[in-house]
């Protein structure tokens, strides 16, 4: 009788390193956003210098959205995306401020300004994503304003043309128009450029992330999103000079914001 031959056996397979889609996305509530920004606001009371300098930069960002108005009225809506694309790239000095706060380490000025660096094959990748869609915002306006006026409106009393009910047609077009870039901006970079620098992901795998997060909390992140709009406008409103606040702590808080929605699996 022949002896049958032992089975080889088979080496193990080694365990797949984890994935960035590996990681949980938190489900969150309702008061969530509120407390991002205590802590945004804890943070830029902790290191105060640091965050009216990036105030500093917003503020005078704002002032160069206003040049903007005065000579080219219909590129100001669709510049403003500028501003919120501009925005998440000039925190990263205060994600990395707040990563270190976190850390117990002390944060310095010269180390946010090159938070970049690490990184800066990703970020650039992603900002052109984001450029790409803000060209395309700004191709659409311009669409928008010559098919509704034969002449380009004047700056004097533009407001006051624009909100004329003859242009209420105008008003629904470009809010629409205006709303669907900003929506499709904001999913993909609610948490993609904080997560880039952290954890150095690729922008591919960051921006899914963030829709992930997004398609999984909707009301959250709509309450997120209203509640940055509804600070950055209010803070535009006495010639920008709230941004040397309001955009340092919102800057800090979209840190807390992308520590409580993704985490490593347990």
């Amino acid at each position: 009788m022949t002896e049958a031959t032992p089975a080889t056996e088979s080496p193990s397979e080694p365990p797949r390193p984890p994935s960035v889609f590996d990681l949980t996305v938190t489900d969150l509530r309702a008061g969530d956003p509120l407390q991002w920004l205590r802590l945004g606001w804890a943070d830029f009371v902790r290191c105060p210098r640091i965050g009216l300098f990036y105030g500093l930069c917003f503020f005078l960002m704002g002032h160069a959205l206003l040049a903007v108005f005065r000579a080219a009225p219909a590129y100001v809506l669709a510049l403003s995306a500028g501003f919120l694309l501009m925005g998440p790239f000039l925190c990263l000095g205060l994600y990395d401020v707040s990563r270190a706060l976190q850390n117990g380490q002390r944060p310095s000025l010269r180390a946010s300004l090159l938070a970049w660096r690490p990184t800066q094959g990703s970020m650039a990748i992603f900002a052109g994503v984001l450029l790409i869609l803000e060209m395309l915002w700004g191709r659409a306006s311009l669409v928008v304003f010559a098919v509704t006026f034969n002449t380009m409106p004047s700056t004097t009393n533009l407001l006051a043309q624009l909100i004329n009910p003859e242009n209420l047609s105008f008003l629904i077009t470009y809010t629409v128009v205006g709303g669907l870039f900003a929506s499709l901006i904001f999913v993909t970079s609610v948490i993609s450029i904080p997560m880039i620098m952290d954890r150095r992901v690729d922008a591919i795998s960051a921006g899914l992330t963030s829709i992930r997060a997004c398609l999984q909390n909707p009301g959250v992140m709509l309450q997120w999103g209203a509640l940055i709009t509804l600070l950055v406008g209010l803070a535009m409103l006495p010639l920008f000079a709230g941004l040397f606040v309001i955009g340092p702590v919102v800057g800090h808080a979209t840190w807390h914001a992308y520590q409580g929605t993704v985490s490593d699996p347990a």
